[in-house]
Parts: C-alpha cells; sequence; structure tokens
C-alpha cells in the first residue's frame, strides 16, 4: 500500500471508531443546522479533527481542506488532502446506518489517492492513481452494462438545491423508464464506491462539493469507470453535476437526460 494511502486509512478508521461510538447512544449527539437542509454533528467536528491531526501527524507540511473545519493550508500546497468525516450526516444523526468517511489527496492538482470507509460495515474502498481500486484488498471493477436496459442505477435528490427539482425530475423520469430501479440511499460517497464495485450500474446527483465526490472520482476511475458532469465533460468539480459508471452506460445516461436538462445544468 502506498505510504500515504496508509495514512489515509489510518485517518478514516481513526475518525470510524468516533462514529460507531456516538452510534450507539444518539442521543448524546449535538446536531446544528449549518445551512438550508444542511445539518452538521459535534461528531462531524471531532472526527475531522482526528483525520486532520492523523494526516498532519505523518506530514506536517501538507494542505486539508474539510468540510466542517475549512481549509488548513500547508507549507507544501502541491499535497492536499480533502476529507469529509460523514458523508450521510443526516443518515447518521436519524440512525440509519449507511454513512462513510471520505479522504482523497491531490498531488499537484491532480487526484492520486483515495479512501471511502464504511464503518458500519468495515467495508473499506480504497484507489491509487494508476493502480486500481480495492474493496478490503480485493480488485474492483465497475459493472459491464452498456445499455440503461435492466440496470440499477444510484442518485441523490436535490436537497439543498430545490429550485433544480423540476428538472431532476425530468431527468429521473427519462431515465427511470429504462432502467430496471433507481435507489436514493443518501451517501454520495458510497453511492460512487459501489459504483466502483459494480454493485449499482451508475449513479448521478446534482451539486455535489469536492468533498463528497473526490475520493468516488478517483475510484471509478480506477475501476474502470468514466466521472463525467451532465454535458459529458469535465466541469464537475465546479458545478458539482455528476453522472459516472461504465463509460458506455455513462454515455448512455447523458444523451437521454441531456433533451430535459436546463442551461444552468449543462454549464
Amino acid at each position: 500500500m502506498h505510504p500515504m494511502l496508509n495514512i489515509a486509512v489510518r485517518a478514516a478508521r481513526n475518525a470510524g471508531k468516533i462514529l460507531l461510538r456516538a452510534g450507539e447512544d444518539l442521543s448524546k449527539v449535538e446536531v446544528q443546522q449549518k445551512g438550508a437542509n444542511d445539518l452538521v454533528t459535534n461528531i462531524d467536528k471531532e472526527a475531522e479533527a482526528v483525520i486532520r491531526d492523523t494526516i498532519l501527524q505523518s506530514y506536517p507540511t501538507h494542505s486539508i481542506v474539510g468540510e466542517e473545519l475549512g481549509e488548513h493550508k500547508g507549507k507544501d500546497a502541491d499535497y492536499q488532502w480533502i476529507v469529509d468525516p460523514i458523508d450521510g450526516t443526516t443518515n447518521f444523526i436519524k440512525g440509519i446506518p449507511h454513512y462513510a468517511i471520505s479522504i482523497a489527496l491531490k498531488v499537484k492538482g491532480r487526484l492520486d489517492q483515495a479512501v471511502i470507509y464504511d464503518p458500519i460495515r468495515g467495508e473499506l474502498f480504497t484507489a491509487s492513481k494508476g493502480q486500481g481500486a480495492q474493496l478490503n484488498s480485493k480488485r474492483l471493477r465497475v459493472s459491464k452494462t452498456t445499455v440503461l436496459a435492466g440496470t440499477v442505477l444510484a442518485t441523490g435528490f436535490p436537497f439543498k438545491n430545490k429550485h433544480h427539482m423540476d428538472t431532476y425530475t425530468e431527468a429521473f423520469k427519462a431515465l427511470f423508464v429504462h432502467t430496471a430501479d433507481i435507489r436514493r440511499a443518501g451517501c454520495s460517497a458510497l453511492d460512487m464506491a459501489y459504483v466502483a464495485a459494480g454493485r449499482v450500474d451508475g449513479f448521478f446527483e446534482i451539486g455535489l462539493k469536492p468533498w463528497h465526490s473526490a475520493a468516488g472520482e478517483l475510484m471509478v476511475k480506477e475501476a474502470g469507470g468514466m466521472v463525467v458532469d451532465f454535458a459529458g465533460g469535465n466541469n464537475y468539480n465546479h458545478s458539482g453535476n455528476i453522472i459516472c459508471g461504465a463509460p458506455k452506460l455513462t454515455q448512455a445516461i447523458i444523451r437521454e437526460i441531456r433533451p430535459v436538462l436546463s442551461e444552468s445544468l449543462l454549464r
């Protein structure tokens, strides 16, 4: 295992212990409203602090961007860690056992290492650039499906971008009529990890932040998949609008939804 991936795994496992311990008594979890339909807990902050400390103990000059604690500007800007301490916070708060810790590392602006850790199931998804993606050390490959017929897709509702709801609904309908089913589980990091593992065939969502998708992006690509924005380009890090899956299936998703999308979602 790459030494920096090893540290990311250690950080994720350390945070996972905090989540599991807190999950035993959710009445003690302090919940705050961060924004419209956007919740944060004391556990998010505690887990991110542990991740940050674990990384900086080994790499004190590196930079870190986290969902809750913001940016730590290290002396070496070539190395930037991107952290989501609980992707699926609402699930966590409600006691729904489906959430994950997401950690990615960019080296000179390019994704290099990724970890998505599901502490409930003990599933550790990892990826290193050029070395493939693994689940608990077993190699992952995306689904071989090339057409929408019979597929199971994952999605996320635009709960922070409800002004896109009508357009999203049209896109959902355009896909749903062709698929076997579409799942919405509330954790985009695991959605993308499941695409990498071939558990779901594809995934699409509006308005993700880099800490939600960075680790999943590398995971999908290293498992042989494609990650694009709604126009089929590479602007997803800015727009947050993501489609991923096996290359031919991803193109099929684009073809179906593009005619119903608003101009703002095609940028």
